[in-house]
Order: C-alpha cells, then sequence, then structure tokens
C-alpha cells in the first residue's frame, strides 16, 4: 500500500536524480514552481494532501520513470523511513 510521506518521499528523490530543486522538477515537468513545496503536503487543517494523479503522470512523463518504478521507489523510500506499517 501507498503511504502518504513515502510518495512524497519518491518524488522527492526524482528531483535529486535529476539535480533539481522540487520546484526545479515542477517546472521542469510543467508544474507550478509551488507544487512540490513541503507547505503544500498537507491542508492547512493537518489532512495529508497526496499529489493528482495528472501530477504524477507528468512528473512520470518528464522522468522518463514508469508507474512500475515510481511504485518500487515508493517502497524504497518506505524501507528506509520504517514506514511499512
Amino acid at each position: 500500500m501507498l503511504k502518504h510521506s513515502s510518495v512524497w518521499a519518491a518524488i522527492d528523490k526524482l528531483a535529486t536524480g535529476k539535480s533539481l530543486s522540487r520546484s526545479g522538477l515542477a517546472r521542469f515537468c510543467g508544474l507550478d514552481a509551488t507544487t512540490f513545496n513541503l507547505s503544500k503536503r498537507f491542508e492547512p487543517s493537518g489532512k495529508p494532501h497526496w499529489p493528482a494523479m495528472l501530477t504524477l503522470s507528468k512528473v512520470l512523463d518528464a522522468t522518463g520513470v514508469t508507474m512500475t518504478e515510481f511504485g518500487r521507489m515508493c517502497d524504497e523510500c518506505a524501507q528506509q523511513n520504517n514506514d511499512t506499517k
């Protein structure tokens, strides 16, 4: 099962892999520069805000990563953060 923290960690990992900041990755993908800001990852109420499927699609297309590879990255991030439960 995908975890909120693991999905965002995988996006951060994609940015790092391209030698980009979060805002740099967003611009690289044709998104608003603030799309991946830490402040956008939770609603003001504290409820987790998940990236939209269209956003993920743009990220995967721009970076050349498949959904399967992204899923593996999420799993790796979960294991690194002991977030597997």
